[in-house]
C-alpha cells in the first residue's frame, strides 16, 4: 500500500480520535450522527484496504511468476538455437562427406564414411525430434511456446491487479476524504471503485486476457475506421 493512502489513513483516524474526545460527554445528537457516520466510513475504509492488500499480493505473484516464466522461455529458446546450429553443422558435415563417398579409395573406407553419415543423420534426425528424451527442437518449440503463453496469462493478470489496486487506492482516498469532510458523495464514489477494483480482481482470476482483448478490438476497429478515410 502507498504512503499516501497510508497518510489519509492516518488523517481519518486522527479527526475520529478528535470528535471522539470533543463529543464524547456531550448529548448533541447531530454530532453521535456525524461520529456514527464516520465510523461506517472507517469500516468501509477497513474493508477496502483489506481488498486492496489481496489484490496486491495477488499481483505480486503473478508478476513473480511472469517473470520466471519468461526466464524459462528465454532458456528454452536457447537451447532450441543451439540444436539447431548443432543440426545444420551435422547435416552439412554429412552432406559434404556423402559427395566424398565417390572418390573414396577402397570400399572399407566407403563403408566407414557411409556409417559415420548414417550415424549423423540419424543424430540430425534425433535433434529434430526426441519424444523420449523430450529435448528436440519439436518439443522444445512447443514448450518454449507454452512457457510463452502461460507468461502472457500471467503478465495479464499481473497487469489486471495493478488496475484493481490502483481503483482500491483511490477509493480509499475518496472514502478517507468524506471522513474529513463530511461529503457523503465521496464515500459512495470509494464504493463504486471498490467495485471497480473487485471486477479487475475477477478478471485477473478468471479471465485475465479479457482487457487485452477488448483493447486489441478497439485497436482494430479505429485502424479499420483510418483505413476507410
Amino acid at each position: 500500500m502507498s504512503h499516501g493512502v497510508h497518510a489519509v489513513q492516518h488523517e481519518v483516524e486522527h479527526q475520529l480520535e478528535h470528535e471522539q474526545h470533543g463529543h464524547g460527554g456531550g448529548h448533541d445528537k447531530s454530532a453521535d450522527a456525524s461520529l456514527s457516520q464516520n465510523r461506517k466510513i472507517a469500516l468501509l475504509i477497513a474493508v477496502i484496504a483489506l481488498f486492496l492488500a489481496l489484490c496486491e499480493t495477488m499481483g505480486k505473484s503473478a508478476q513473480t511468476l511472469g517473470i520466471e516464466l519468461n526466464i524459462k522461455a528465454s532458456d528454452t529458446w536457447n537451447f532450441f538455437q543451439a540444436k539447431t546450429v548443432r543440426q545444420t553443422s551435422l547435416r552439412t558435415a554429412a552432406e559434404a562427406m556423402t559427395l566424398q563417398l565417390a572418390t573414396a579409395p577402397n570400399d572399407q573406407a566407403r563403408t566407414a564414411m557411409q556409417e559415420q553419415i548414417d550415424k549423423w543423420k540419424a543424430t540430425v534426425a534425433r535433434y529434430d525430434s526426441d519424444p523420449k528424451e523430450q529435448d528436440g527442437r519439436k518439443e522444445l518449440r512447443a514448450l518454449a511456446e507454452k512457457y510463452e503463453h502461460d507468461r502472457n496469462i500471467a503478465m495479464s493478470r499481473y497487469h489486471n491487479y495493478e488496475f484493481g489496486s490502483a481503483a482500491f487506492q483511490i477509493g480509499i482516498v475518496l472514502a478517507s476524504a468524506a471522513v474529513i469532510t463530511g461529503m457523503m458523495g465521496l464515500a459512495f464514489g470509494a464504493i463504486g471503485l471498490a467495485v471497480v477494483g473487485l471486477g479487475f480482481m475477477g478478471l485477473g482470476l478468471f479471465a485475465p486476457d479479457v482487457p487485452h482483448e477488448v483493447l486489441h478490438w478497439v485497436q482494430h476497429l479505429f485502424a479499420s475506421g483510418a483505413a476507410k478515410h
